[in-house]
Parts: C-alpha cells; structure tokens; sequence
C-alpha cells in the first residue's frame, strides 16, 4: 500500500473538517428471515449475535446528548430485535426521525402483522430492499417465493398510507440491487421502469428520489400571492403538488411531561402548546424546541438578549418537538445582568463625585 500523505502535502489536498453529525445509522443484529446471496454481513435465521440492551440504551443517551437528527436502523433484519419498536418509540419521543431499512418479507413474518400500522403511526421512513422488478431476478437473488412476499408486503405499506401523494410523511424508497459486479442503470430510468412495471402489474406506488430530495415544502399562498417569492419554485416533469387536508390539531412530542395532540388555538405560539402537554420535563432543552409547519418547513425558538424572545406560531396540522437537553447547566443571565447594573451604578457614582 502507498502511502499517500506526502501526495496530499504536495498538491495541497484540501483539509478534512469533521462536520456535526446528524445521522446514525445502528445495526440491531445479524438475526434475518433470509439468507441472499448478496449480503454484505451474511445475514440469516440461524444468526444470533444481537445488540445488546445495554448498548441500545447507549444510542438513546447518545441520540439525546448529539442531537441527532436521522436514526437509521439496519440488520440483518431490525425488526426481528427484541426492542426495536421500543427503541423507534424513543427515538420518536426525541423528534428524531427513524428509517427502517427493511426487506419487505418481514411484515409476512409471524408476530409482524401489524408492522407497517406500526411503522406508519411512527412516521417511520421505509427504505425497502428489492432487488429488481421482476419475478425471475429477484427470486434468483433472495430464494423462491420472495417476489411474491415483497409484492404483497409493499401493498400492506400502501393500504396504510405509505407513498401516497396525500400522506406526505409516509415516505416509501425502493433500493435496486444490481445481479454481480456492475453498476446500475440510471437512476431516472430505473425509477420510471419500477413504476410503471410494479403500478401495472400490482397497483404498487412509492415516493419519488430525486438526488435525495424527496419532499420540498413551500408556502403556497405566498407562492400565488408573490411571483419573484422563493416559494414559487419550477415544477420539472414527474413532480406531484400534494395540498394536506385540513388538520385542526398541533402535535407536541419530544421533552415534555404529556406528549400529546390538542386544539389548535388561533394565534397561540410555541410555549402555549408546549404547557398543553403538560410543560417542558426537567431534561428539555426549551431554547432549541421547533415547529415543523404543514408545509414541512422548521420554524425554531430564537432568543434574544435584551429583546422579546422569537417565538414560532404553528398552524393547525403542525408538530412541536421539544428536545432533551445535553446536561449542560443553563447559563443564568439574571446575576450577569444585575452584577453588570451594580458596576455601572458605581462606575456612575465615582464619576459624579470625581466632577464635584
């Protein structure tokens, strides 16, 4: 092996700069309801080497005290842990946002019948392995009868919501998986084939990838009110404008004593929803709480010094989140600012005596 720092040094290889991490991706296990031929961690039944409580209990710390915004499960199969809804649950509760890296057959599985329900009430991200479109290659790939599982697994997420246009937040990937050692088709292409076959044949659909932009949400009343608004964006073909029904509640998650969904009361902002749900709890972190807006956009708490606080007003279908602090003391600013009055009131004081 060569060695390749004094290359660096010598054509000015830019410096790395570790940015904040905002994904975490767990492998729960190597425990599976299949054997493919194609698994990177020879993933199977007969697999026991499982996460233990203990380290799990170590993501949650670890999600609270980071911030982490992403929690990506994988396996083996994930769901096959023990605690993995616990663990999506929690991770929910923190206003992280949850993919399941899942092989569709698992939702045939006994004891998962209820799965997708599951995930769908999370909101959890489905990024679901098939190998290809058709029977043939993918029974080839992953055994004889997946083909079938998969396709009655994929209509169980549709019926619950996922890859609708209306349920926006149910979002649906398919991952190709090429057959050997070659690269795959376009994306575009790839993605227009699993439609237009999977939609034919079964009635299938799943969200559209596009450079892992997926949902972008705007202000469509500004966008028809302002032609030059950053809202009024170019449609390009494929894209779907999907208008949410009306939802006359706000969710609130995250650290609070009662995470619950209420009333939404016009013209009420952040704090009031947060005291619904029973108050921030003594781990949130209040100065960092948002609200995601029906449009998808985030809207933060921004304090200020010596002028009112900005406090975000969530409109009806918004969800508070609340996160948990990371055990650092908040800093009082009440003594700064009296300490700051008494040195001023002096500092005055020697003055005017000094002026006499």
């Amino acid at each position: 092996m060569h060695a390749t720092l004094p290359l660096m040094w010598h054509y000015g290889f830019p410096p790395i700069r570790r940015a904040r991490l905002e994904t975490l991706q767990v492998n729960l296990g190597y425990k599976c309801n299949q054997s493919c031929l194609h698994c990177h961690v020879n993933a199977g039944p007969t697999r026991t080497e499982m996460m233990s409580r203990d380290v799990m209990a170590d993501v949650v710390t670890f999600m609270g005290v980071a911030r982490i915004k992403t929690l990506d499960l994988t396996g083996g199969a994930p769901e096959l842990h023990a605690h993995f809804r616990a663990l999506v649950e929690k991770a929910r509760e923190l206003g992280v946002h949850v993919i399941d890296r899942c092989n569709l057959t698992i939702l045939e599985e006994p004891g998962q019948e209820d799965l997708a329900q599951f995930l769908a009430a999370h909101e959890v991200e489905v990024t679901a392995s098939l190998p290809c479109y058709t029977e043939e290659l993918v029974d080839r790939q992953r055994g004889k009868g997946v083909y079938e599982k998969s396709m009655r697994a994929l209509k169980r997420l549709n019926a619950v919501g996922y890859g609708s246009r209306a349920a926006t937040n149910l979002r649906l990937n398919l991952v190709y998986n090429p057959q050997g050692p070659s690269l795959p088709p376009a994306q575009d292409k790839l993605e227009a084939d699993y439609k237009r076959i999977l939609g034919e044949s079964h009635g299938i659909v799943f969200t559209r990838r596009d450079n892992n932009i997926g949902r972008v949400g705007v202000e469509l009343s500004t966008a028809l009110r302002r032609y030059d608004s950053s809202d009024n964006l170019i449609l390009r073909d494929g894209d779907n404008i999907t208008i949410p029904p009306y939802n006359a509640t706000v969710t609130i998650r995250g650290a609070v004593n009662a995470p619950s969904t209420v009333a939404y009361v016009r013209g009420r902002g952040i704090d009031y929803y947060i005291d619904a749900a029973g108050g921030a709890s003594a781990k949130a972190d209040e100065d960092h709480a948002y609200v995601t807006q029906p449009s998808g956009k985030l809207e933060s708490v921004r304090r200020h010094l010596f002028l009112p606080d900005g406090m975000p007003r969530p409109r009806p279908g918004s969800v508070v989140t609340v996160p948990e602090g990371d055990g650092t003391p908040k800093r009082d600013w009440i003594p700064m600012i009296t300490g700051l009055a008494q040195i001023l009131g002096s500092t005055v004081a020697i003055v005017v005596a000094v002026t006499r």
